[in-house]
């Protein structure tokens, strides 16, 4: 069956190339501000949902649709993408002191029969001290404010800060494999 990767994401792209998959890719374009819950894995699912909701009615051949989101626990505070560079640079600071606690929900629904099948994993990353030129040209850097928690362990910007992370890697990227591969083995 066809797969649509519904997200603009990048690194989620790249996830599934690594794999093999043949994919097409579709964006929602949902206002993810709108959609709120102060537990992260509740939001994150809200958000992924939400995201194939709005695919659905686009697509028009069966298929699997994989939908992801993100969010960045820090300190007990939900990060998502910043708005602007003071936000990028308090998030930098708290992830000198806290390790960075990636939340990331995935949604696989087969658009043929309605049928969904979700979870939630989890990764961390402990940064080393940024110094003040880093933090200046990461805050420049306009694919900062595409990121949840405004960092990514595979921009070249970010690896030399990143002192070691738990977890799987491409859950901490945004799209974890384990999850998604049971995920999409529901329904083939």
């Amino acid at each position: 069956m066809k797969i649509i990767l519904g997200s603009a994401s990048k690194g989620r792209k790249i996830i599934l190339e690594e794999r093999g998959f043949s994919f097409d890719v579709m964006s929602s374009d949902i206002d993810e501000r709108a959609i709120r819950d102060p537990d992260p894995e509740k939001l994150v699912l809200l958000l992924a949902h939400a995201k194939a909701d709005a695919l659905i009615p686009r697509i028009k051949k069966p298929a699997l649709l994989i939908t992801s989101d993100q969010v960045v626990l820090c300190n007990g505070e939900i990060l998502e993408k910043p708005e602007n560079e003071d936000e990028e640079r308090a998030m930098l600071q708290m992830y000198t002191a806290h390790p960075a606690e990636t939340v990331t929900a995935v949604v696989v629904t087969n658009t043929e029969t309605g049928e969904r099948a979700d979870g939630v994993d989890r990764g961390r990353v402990w940064f080393r001290a940024l110094q003040h030129e880093a933090v200046a040209q990461i805050v420049a850097y306009p694919r900062t404010y595409e990121l949840a928690g405004g960092f990514s362990i595979v921009d070249s910007l970010f690896m030399p800060f990143i002192d070691h992370i738990e977890g799987e890697r491409e859950s901490i990227i945004g799209l974890p494999w384990v999850l998604t591969q049971r995920l999409l083995s529901e329904f083939t």
